[in-house]
């Protein structure tokens, strides 16, 4: 193999896509520091930021998802495709990459469909129990699929998986419980729920808690609100009469790891690199999936830890109503908690940044 080998990423326009990748390109360069990698994603998406903050090089493409209300606004769409394909042509035949990994998003189905054409093995990762459409278009010209859940033959090719489980965020378990509660000013005599609705905030989520402030102040529980960006201006609004050092209302948590150490229950949506992250953790969790996903993908999500009693599901149209009364409830039940801790912390698949990056070194020396 030669001196420096080269990795095309791609993919992107959620947390749940970028983090995997970023944690894909750490591991990458831990087994080899000499590596060379480049992302490529969408043109105005948050890989655009998040990727070179962590200390990579990105190329971005006008690619978009097509609109499925508006249809003949899918003629510039199919245009901007077009327009990804030339330019990413472009950058593999610049850049000549040794194995392209494809993590799904708008951008990864036209980065590895050049690839391949151009006699670049590609492997991709699926996060979720639900293959995504983008990973199951480009699943027949890749060379291994990397899955999170079991079961997946019913989309890709047998021969193709590896169970590696999803890449979380690097150091989530660095942080200890007196660490958590110095840095949020809490107490380690109550109990800590821990609201998060993922990179973007979550509607439904904040609705449900606005709408149940007065309950959470009376509980006796500390509570960490994460709202998300384009929530936080409405959410502090609804929680000044309710002000309390026991109340914490953010856009965004920078030191998760704290969060998560301090945390007896976490409500979350049920992304795939969130639940990878609550069962990595072994935490108790309340899931409210996603209605506004492509084939229901957190619904099939939330089920693989519902189904081994590692989660309680609440559906998003029963939130405002169910979520924080059943929250209250049960992070007074220490039992059910450890039960769910338990179950969860059985479904963890460890290290699956590193087990994903051997899978692409492997790819790379067969080229050889």
């Amino acid at each position: 193999m030669k001196k420096n080998p080269k990795y095309l990423i791609s993919g992107g326009g959620t947390g749940g896509h970028i983090f995997p990748a970023i944690s894909i390109a750490n591991a990458l360069r831990e087994l080899q520091p000499e590596c060379e990698i480049l992302f490529v994603g969408a043109d105005g998406r948050m890989e655009m930021e998040r990727v070179p903050a962590a200390g990579y090089d990105i190329v971005g493409l006008p690619v978009r998802g097509f609109d499925r209300k508006k249809i003949f606004k899918n003629f510039s769409v199919l245009w901007d495709l077009q327009v990804s394909m030339w330019r990413v042509r472009k950058v593999i035949k610049d850049f000549q990459p040794d194995v392209a990994i494809g993590v799904g998003g708008y951008a990864s189905g036209a980065a590895l469909k050049v690839a391949y054409k151009l006699g670049v093995p590609t492997l991709l990762q699926e996060q979720n129990g639900f293959a995504g459409v983008t990973n199951k278009l480009l699943a027949k010209e890749a060379s291994k699929i990397c899955v999170a859940y079991e079961g997946m033959e019913k989309f890709f090719p047998a021969d193709k998986i590896i169970l590696t489980g999803n890449p979380v965020r690097q150091n989530l378990s660095q942080g200890t419980k007196k660490e958590g509660y110095t840095e949020f000013g809490f107490s380690s005599d109550k109990k800590t729920l821990l609201i998060v609705g993922g990179s973007l905030g979550a509607r439904t989520i904040n609705q449900s808690v606005i709408a149940h402030l007065k309950e959470l102040s009376e509980s006796g529980i500390q509570v960490i609100w994460q709202t998300g960006k384009g929530y936080i201006d409405e959410a502090k609004k609804a929680a000044e009469p309710f002000k309390s050092p026991n109340l914490i209302v953010t856009d965004f948590i920078g030191r998760m790891d704290l969060a998560y150490a301090i945390a007896d229950l976490v409500i979350s949506r049920a992304g795939a690199s969130s639940i990878s992250e609550l069962c990595l953790l072994g935490k108790a969790a309340i899931l409210i999936p996603s209605p506004n996903v492509a084939e229901d993908h957190q619904t099939h999500n939330a089920m693989a830890l519902v189904n081994k009693e590692a989660a309680v599901l609440v559906k998003d149209s029963d939130a405002e109503k169910e979520l924080i009364n059943k929250a209250l409830q049960l992070i007074l039940d220490d039992k059910k908690l450890v039960q769910l801790s338990k179950n969860s912390l059985k479904l963890a698949e460890k290290d699956s940044a590193l087990r994903i990056a051997k899978e692409v070194i492997k790819l790379a020396n067969l080229r050889k």
